[in-house]
């Protein structure tokens, strides 16, 4: 029998952190972007409760499902593996008050279990064991963050009422499950139809939004948008245009025609919004450039908002960079020719890279959701933009790979068209400068420190 403990003092009570663990979406913040794991179903962390999960990548998943027991509120929750891939697996999370001072506690995590696979599951017992080490050092450091905002944010534990929309892509499917585990209720905008009372309709295809359930609502943070990764076709640049001018507009004509609108509407836009600067510092101020198709885009994205602020509710747009996460976007894309040590430079060396982590996303939005004095354009990305070749040295150094296969700009624009050029080859050295003179913290200033939280390649 193996046994792994990892122990955190994450700066709550351990009412707090208990609170947290027992809300839903706490798997989902607690699992690591790398990891191929799927929640199916929780029933939450009460005695004899049970949470199903998918282990593993596509076809080669196993279920997993674990029961838990030994539930004392305030103070710990177990759970046992009852199907699954491990012949033993017990996980017990225990929270202590620190000494003298009720107001922290320290979270210790106790594993105790058995490898699978016989004499080569021991064989391989030294990689899984550095395989927990830095899950757990992930979990804790999401805790940690997630209970920090929480806090600082919203003190009084206000229970808020939040519409979002994109709620499935990159960004909702991570912002959600931290809104929840904050004590929030999200109500998700669906274009398919509504198939639960947590869901309203909200269908830019057919301009039908079911405006009633939308009165009350405190808050709304709109996501959706076509992916704009792929060939553009024109086809395809309609959608990509369409599901966010047109989108946009009806949300925001919906919200300007309730009798009980929000107070606050946080919009998605993007960095696309400048075009190409070159080696110029881009804030909120800066005019357009050379910004073409994906220009035009995010000028119509933000002026659809309109309606929305001109019946007096606070209207946020947030420019957002490239999200660094293994989960999806650019990151995922490049990870598979580096791992192979083929990776390189896409593009110039000197072009701006204006990348963001995806934890930090979810902050700057968050952030915007309590800040009545934010209000306009946002630049969401992290202060420190960095070139197209300081990127691509640096997630070699914390993959430990090489980095020689530069690919030219001239081959980008030949094999991706348009979109190549627009989204891989233009420079954007994007500052967040008035999140920073709002008073936004961020997690991750420095691009090692990001990659190595995002890619867990680090255990503090």
């Amino acid at each position: 029998m193996h046994t792994f403990t990892a122990s955190s003092s994450l700066g709550a009570s351990a009412d707090a952190l208990f609170t947290w663990h027992s809300r839903p979406g706490a798997f989902e913040r607690l699992t690591p972007p790398w990891a191929p794991v799927r929640l199916q179903s929780f029933e939450g962390i009460g005695e004899g409760d049970r949470a199903v999960l998918r282990v593993g990548p596509g076809p080669l998943a196993v279920r997993w499902v674990a029961e838990h027991h030994d539930v004392e509120p305030g103070r710990q929750f177990c759970d046992r593996q009852v199907q699954g891939p491990f012949p033993h697996w017990e996980h017990r999370h225990r929270f202590e008050p620190d000494a003298g001072d009720a107001a922290h506690a320290t979270l210790t995590d106790r594993v105790e279990y058995e490898p699978p696979g016989g004499a080569l599951g021991r064989q391989a017992a030294p990689w899984l064991e550095a395989e927990l080490r830095r899950q757990f050092a992930y979990r804790h450091r999401i805790t940690r963050r997630d209970l920090s905002l929480h806090r600082r944010y919203n003190p009084d534990e206000q229970a808020l009422t939040i519409a979002v929309s994109g709620a499935s892509g990159l960004v909702g499917s991570s912002l959600v499950p931290f809104l929840t585990t904050g004590g929030h209720t999200v109500k998700r905008l669906t274009r398919s139809g509504p198939t639960g009372t947590d869901e309203i309709l909200w269908d830019p295809r057919t301009d039908r939004v079911e405006a009633d359930k939308l009165e009350g609502i405190d808050a709304v943070i709109h996501l959706a948008g076509e992916n704009v990764f792929g060939p553009w076709t024109p086809t395809k640049k309609q959608r990509i245009y369409s599901s966010r001018a047109d989108g946009t507009r009806l949300l925001a004509e919906a919200l300007a025609g309730l009798d009980d609108p929000p107070e606050v509407l946080v919009s998605s836009s993007a960095v696309g919004y400048y075009g190409d600067h070159g080696t110029d510092r881009i804030t909120e101020e800066s005019a357009p450039r050379d910004a073409g198709f994906l220009g035009e885009v995010c000028e119509a994205w933000e002026a659809a908002t309109a309606p929305a602020a001109a019946a007096g509710i606070r209207t946020v747009q947030m420019r957002t960079g490239i999200v660094l996460t293994p989960a999806g976007g650019a990151l995922r894309l490049m990870l598979p020719a580096f791992w192979l040590g083929l990776g390189g430079r896409v593009g110039g060396r000197n072009q701006y890279f204006p990348w963001i982590t995806l934890d930090d996303v979810i902050g700057g939005i968050y952030h915007a959701l309590w800040t009545d004095a934010l209000e306009g354009p946002v630049n969401l990305t992290a202060p420190r933009p960095v070139t197209m070749q300081a990127y691509t040295d640096t997630l070699a150094d914390v993959l430990h790979r090489p980095a020689f296969l530069n690919v030219p700009s001239s081959v980008v624009r030949t094999v991706g068209g348009e979109m190549a050029d627009e989204m891989l080859l233009t420079s954007a050295r994007a500052v967040p400068q008035r999140l920073q003179d709002t008073g936004y913290d961020f997690g991750f200033s420095a691009l090692e420190d990001g990659l190595r939280h995002v890619l867990g390649r680090t255990e503090a």
